[in-house]
């Protein structure tokens, strides 16, 4: 797998203008620790006022890159520039970026206020009229503007996490670092401010690097979704091609949840024979080599009925074994009369009111069927294995 797939910029940024603010590039950048290499050779560039996100499993490098462009570590090898500039050889404090962090990192015994003035009084060049105002601004962008005599104890953690990325916007950076900023709220709040934090970004245009192992995060509020493994770009793409169309079987795996069938590519790729069934593509898979092949298909792509599909293809007959309520969607898992178990996922007010141990006829339309190599297949449960436990990425 190269580590430099297609990059095409996204629509709606600042690239056509020729100014460069803002812009992140890193260019062959490797780095190991100990001996084990965790970022390779890896190639990405980020446009002026666009939000990527660094997406993978703990241990696939994405902190390490993140780092690397915050100037906390020093890559091996490779170049990394911001706003066109070299800044791989500069300290933290001297590039034009700040990072916000999961863990807020707030001063106890100051106001929300001070907290955001404080990397500004440090820097001894900007006069307390400046400050005042910019301060003023900051806890503005974040609502934050009637609790800035506050302490940080006297405010619940996602008012905390307002604080600190208003102390990060402050200083008025090119580049937003965020590492799993949102990873310690809970799914409520952490939702509430996946949409604030999109809507902030879009408003002033700074260029966000955003970091995390929630494919939600990162599918909802990303201009493009960068997928990582093993220290390389699986693939880079917007968040619908990154779903629909996944490049690797790793990330068909890890983003979402996929059915894979194994079979036998048949009829000049056109059809996949597997265990009691074929299935019919809606192009030839005349990438894939001969022989074995994996079929993924989406649960919500699968439709489960109780009669049997006028076409034979793409069905899989069994027995219902488990319905579970998912909030406005009913998910089956149907074991097959092959020995698979098949997921399928249903809008719940369009799905018939199923029940464990029904008889039924798992279907699904040709174009929702993607082909990998057979030989991907440690590489699809390493997705799919990654994309249910996964941590947090040590901050290595």
């Amino acid at each position: 797998m190269s580590s430099s797939p297609p990059q095409s910029a996204p629509a709606g940024h600042r690239a056509g203008t020729g100014d460069r603010t803002g812009s992140v590039e890193l260019r062959s950048v490797s780095k190991s620790f100990g001996g084990v290499t965790v970022v390779k050779d890896l190639d990405l560039s980020v446009e002026p006022g666009e939000f990527l996100s660094l997406l993978g499993p703990s241990g696939c490098g994405k902190t390490t890159t993140l780092r690397m462009l915050a100037g906390f570590e020093q890559p091996d090898s490779g170049e990394v520039l911001v706003s066109g500039a070299a800044v791989h050889h500069l300290p933290p404090h001297k590039r034009d970026i700040n990072t916000v962090f999961q863990s807020y990192a707030l001063f106890p015994h100051m106001t929300i206020a001070a907290n955001i003035a404080y990397g500004l009084r440090q820097r001894r060049t900007v006069d307390r009229t400046e400050i005042r105002s910019r301060v003023s601004e900051a806890l503005d962008m974040v609502q934050m503007t009637r609790f800035a005599d506050r302490k940080p104890s006297q405010l619940s953690g996602g008012q905390q996490q307002r604080v600190a990325l208003a102390r990060a916007l402050v200083n008025r950076p090119s580049v937003l670092l965020l590492d799993e900023p949102l990873g310690a709220l809970d799914r409520k709040l952490r939702e509430d401010m996946q949409v604030e934090l999109k809507l902030l970004q879009s408003r002033l245009g700074t260029t966000f690097v955003f970091v995390t192992h929630d494919q939600e995060e990162a599918l909802s509020m990303s201009d493009r979704v960068a997928v990582m493994l093993n220290g390389r770009i699986e693939q880079i793409a917007d968040p619908y091609t990154v779903y629909e169309r996944p490049a690797t079987a790793f990330v068909a795996g890890f983003i979402g949840q996929q059915n894979f069938l194994t079979g036998t590519l048949a009829d000049g790729g056109r059809t996949v024979e597997i265990t009691g069934g074929t299935v019919l593509l809606s192009e030839p898979a005349t990438a894939s080599p001969p022989g074995l092949v994996r079929v993924a298909v989406r649960p919500e792509a699968v439709v489960v009925a109780e009669q049997q599909p006028a076409e034979p293809t793409n069905t899989l007959p069994g027995t219902i074994a488990a319905v579970s309520l998912l909030g406005d969607v009913l998910q089956y898992v149907v074991h097959a009369d092959t020995g698979q178990e098949v997921l399928a996922r249903v809008p719940r007010r369009q799905a018939d009111r199923l029940t464990g141990g029904t008889r039924v006829w798992c279907s699904w339309a040709p174009s929702d069927a993607r082909v990998f190599p057979a030989e991907a297949e440690a590489e699809a449960e390493a997705g799919s294995a990654a994309d249910s436990a996964a941590p947090m990425e040590s901050t290595k």
